[in-house]
Parts: C-alpha cells; structure tokens; sequence
C-alpha cells in the first residue's frame, strides 16, 4: 500500500505491535514512532531527552521526556525541564 504524505497508508512497525493493523495503518508515521516500542515497536531505539544533565534535574519522568516531541521539550520553562535554551 503506498503512503501519502502525512506517512498514512501502511504501519512503519518493524516488531511487534499491540496496535489494530488498520489503526496502524490510517494513522501518521508521528503517531506511531511517539508510542513506547514495548506497544507499538517502530525500531526507533534513538529516543532521547533533550535535556540538560541527560534530564536527571527535570520534574518530567524519564519515560515521557524520551517519547514527546522535542518541540515539546523545548517549550516547558526551565525550571521544570531544562533544555539549555534562553526562554523569553
């Protein structure tokens, strides 16, 4: 099945999935790489944090800081999740 451009049309799970293959199928590739490998293993093992000191002084739990958007990450304020950048 071809993909459009949102990644939609067929699963980009390379493991096991917990996931309906029709699910799979209709959602956006974001959608799918944003679940933890243990429900829905896409092989993306580079999940990380982007926070200082590897996100050990963050109020944020580890599990979610890997999983979420960097974009998301960044637009916490410091004091809860520090990234390093200079929020105005």
């Amino acid at each position: 099945m071809s993909t459009n451009s949102s990644g939609q049309g067929a699963s980009h799970a390379t493991g096991d999935s917990k996931v309906p293959g029709t699910v799979q199928e209709k959602v956006p590739k974001g959608v799918e790489t944003s679940l933890p490998n243990a429900v829905h293993d896409t092989g993306d093992k580079d999940r990380k944090t982007h926070a200082k000191n590897d996100g050990e002084d963050s109020i944020v739990p580890k599990p979610i800081q890997k999983v979420v958007p960097e974009s998301v990450e960044r637009a916490l304020p410091d004091s809860i999740h520090n990234t390093g950048d200079s929020k105005k």
